[in-house]
Parts: C-alpha cells; structure tokens; sequence
C-alpha cells in the first residue's frame, strides 16, 4: 500500500478520528454530498420521465411521422392520398421504422340530448396499433375492424364522456357540415383517458370507412399514412430518410407528397419538453457548487487540524505532492460515503413514487397526475461519476494550501 493511502486510511479510521474537531464538519460535507446526489438523481428522474409520459402521449395521438399531400392545409378537411404507395415496402424495410398505418381525420360536431360539441373523427384500420390507447383504455373496449362491414362503434376520451354524458354502449349523433349535410349514429364502444386536455377533448376513434364514404373518396383513398418508429431519438434521422425516398415522388394527379415528424407537427410541446433540459442542466451546476463548496469546507478546517502532522511530514523529507494526495485521498472517502448515502436516499424515493404514486400533480396543468419517474442505469453511473470528479477537482485548489505550511513553524507551535 502506498504512504498516501496508509496515512489516509488511518486518517478517516473512525477510532482515529474520534474526538477530532473536523468530525462535524466532515460530517456535514458528507451529508452535504448525499442530498446534492440525492436531489439530482430526483431530477433527472422526473424530468427525463416528465418527458417521455408528454411525447408518449403525443405520439399516441399523431404517431412518430405522417406522411400527407403536399397541398394539405392547415385544417381538418385534407386533400386525399392513395394508401397503396409503392415506396411503402422501402419505408418498411429502413432499419428503425416498425409499422406503416393508414388514417383520415374529418371534423364533425356531436349532438345530445342536452349538449353540443365540436370534435375530430379520426379514422383507422384493421392495421391501427391499439398499443396507446389500451394503456390509457378505462372502459370498454378498442374497435374490432374488418375489411367486410363497417363499425359504428367509436372510442371516446373520458373528458368528452363527462362533458356530454355518454357511457360505454351509449349512442349519440354527429353532424357533418358539407353539402349536403350529412350526419352519423355512433355507440360507445370505450372510453380513454389520455390526460392530455389538448387532445381528449378534440380526437374520436372511428373506422376509417365512415369518413371515405362521408367525403365520397374512393376506398383506397386517406388522409395520410402514419410511421411508428423503434427509438424516437431516431425521429429527425429517420424524418430525413423517409424524405428522401417519399418527398420527390409525384402522385398521379400531379401532387405531390409531405413528410412531417411530430416535433415539426407539435412544436408549442416539444419546445415547452426542451426547455426542461436547461432546467435539469442549471440543478446539477448548483447541486454540484453546493456539495464542492462544502468539500472545500471541510478539507480546509481537516488540513488546519492537521497541521502539526503536515509539518512532520515535511521534517521528515515528503513532498507537498505526497501530502497533498493524503487529503486528496481522505476527501474521496468522505465524497464516496455521500454518494453511497446520496444514491440510497435517491434511488429510494424515486422507487416510492414509481410503485406507490405517492406525490400527485394537477392533470389540467402538467397533462400527468402523479410525478413521473424514469430510473434510468446510465444516468445514475454519470451523475455519480461526475460528482465525484468535479468535486475532487474543486478540492486541488484549497489542497494547495499545504506548500505554505512551513515544518518549523508548526512543530514549534505544537
């Protein structure tokens, strides 16, 4: 064992240290170390986790890409397209991209006995993941679609249920303004709660044949085509590659087609999403700065203490390198008991929440009811191996100290 690590050891014995003045203090930079750890994995945790539940949701409503006419504008009456494109084995076969479906929107106005509201029918297929709207599925059932007959069942959201009293296995009546008028009778095949306001108030659930035969459209013909990818890290990426072999080609009527990723479909929420990055980035610098700055504390009132040590040292022939390395040592036993203490505290509430749910949150603001929690293995292993380099590295400095101390002086005062 080298002389450094010795000293050290013995320095931070806890029978040799018993009595010592620094005990208190080295006390509170360790309790110092393990909240500063503490708080920052509760962050990261939350926030990466906020993050995922809102694009997750967001995602269910308008998947990871769509690809449209060119001339669509901006409301929900859209220039059809043909489903059957020949690049779609192509788009299948890009290594990220899971599954192609097609969809139609119209826009229509829901009428009750007591109540109006204006909303979005949106249609799909026998082809349609249900993988998002199962998980937030609270009553009845998906639609069963067939090629054969058309369902005039309808999903709804928990939110149009309470705002128009319906209830699974309800009928209610939509109207449709075109010429001529027409209008639809639905049933309640399940309802949904997504929490996002935004989107449960506006989206319904149809088959996708309801809106070819109210716009007149030829059987092949939707709204557009919808891309769910593996990894949404991957979205720009893959936007750009499915440009690339969609964006250029034109359609038999001379139109051509759009490619649109959900970020550049929805960028109000992914702009809000990254601001929560820098919110995440100025915790840790500050988390950080408080857990140095009491590292530097305590180094400074263990070496003031030791002072009669460090001049023997130097009596004795060692260099200010060999004993600043002493301290340097002593200091990352104490910084590694905080982050052993800072990942227990941590780790612990974040799996509190995560099983239990514990801490809610207002679903019309934050589109969540409890604390999001996303406990992730990577993320633990940086924060903690950044803390403990920074928190070393801030104590050089101060550990420069030591060349001023002079043997004579101390073994005399001593």
């Amino acid at each position: 064992m080298k002389t450094e690590n010795f000293i050290a050891n013995r320095l931070t014995n806890r029978k040799e240290a018993k009595g010592n003045l620094s005990r208190p203090f080295i006390r509170i930079a360790t309790i110092a170390v393990a909240l500063s750890l503490g708080v920052m994995i509760i962050a990261v945790a939350i926030i990466t986790g906020f993050k995922n539940e809102i694009s997750e949701k967001t995602i269910g409503f308008g998947s990871h890409i769509q690809i449209l006419n060119f001339d669509r504008n901006m409301s929900f009456e859209t220039t059809p397209i043909n489903s059957n494109q020949e690049f779609i084995p192509e788009l299948l076969s890009i290594d990220g991209i899971k599954h192609i479906q097609p969809f139609a929107v119209k826009p229509g106005i829901i009428k009750t006995d007591t109540d109006i509201q204006g909303v979005v029918l949106k249609g799909i297929t026998k082809d349609f993941d249900w993988s998002f709207f199962k998980k937030n599925l609270k009553q009845g059932d998906v639609l069963s679609i067939n090629d054969s007959t058309t369902s005039n069942n309808v999903v709804i959201s928990k939110t149009l249920s309470l705002l128009l009293s319906l209830d699974v296995g309800e009928k209610f009546d939509m109207f449709f303004v075109q010429e001529p008028p027409r209008f639809r009778r639905f049933t309640v095949e399940g309802i949904y709660d997504s929490q996002m306001a935004e989107f449960d108030r506006l989206f319904l659930i149809c088959d996708l044949k309801h809106i070819q035969q109210l716009n007149g459209w030829d059987p092949n013909q939707v709204t557009g085509l919808e891309i769910l990818i593996k990894d949404f890290k991957k979205n720009q990426d893959l936007t750009l590659r499915v440009e690339d072999i969609v964006a250029f080609q034109f359609l038999d009527d001379g139109s051509r087609l759009r490619v649109q990723s959900i970020i550049e479909k929805y960028p109000q929420i992914f702009d809000w999403l990254g601001i929560q990055d820098l919110n995440v980035i100025i915790l840790l610098i500050l988390m950080v700065a408080v857990a140095g700055i009491n590292m530097i504390s305590g180094l400074l009132i263990i070496i003031l203490e030791r002072t009669h040590m460090i001049g023997i040292l130097k009596a004795l022939g060692a260099e200010n390198r060999l004993i600043r390395n002493i301290f340097i040592i002593q200091s990352g036993h104490i910084i590694a008991r905080g982050l052993l203490w800072g990942n227990v505290i941590g780790i612990g509430l974040c799996l509190l929440q995560f099983y239990s749910g514990i801490f809610k949150l207002d679903e019309a603001n934050y589109y969540l009811s409890t604390v999001p929690i996303n406990l992730n293995t990577l993320h633990i292993v940086i924060i903690n191996i950044g803390t403990f380099i920074v928190t070393i590295g801030m104590l050089l400095i101060p550990s420069m100290v030591i060349s001023r101390i002079s043997p004579d002086k101390t073994i005399k005062f001593e």
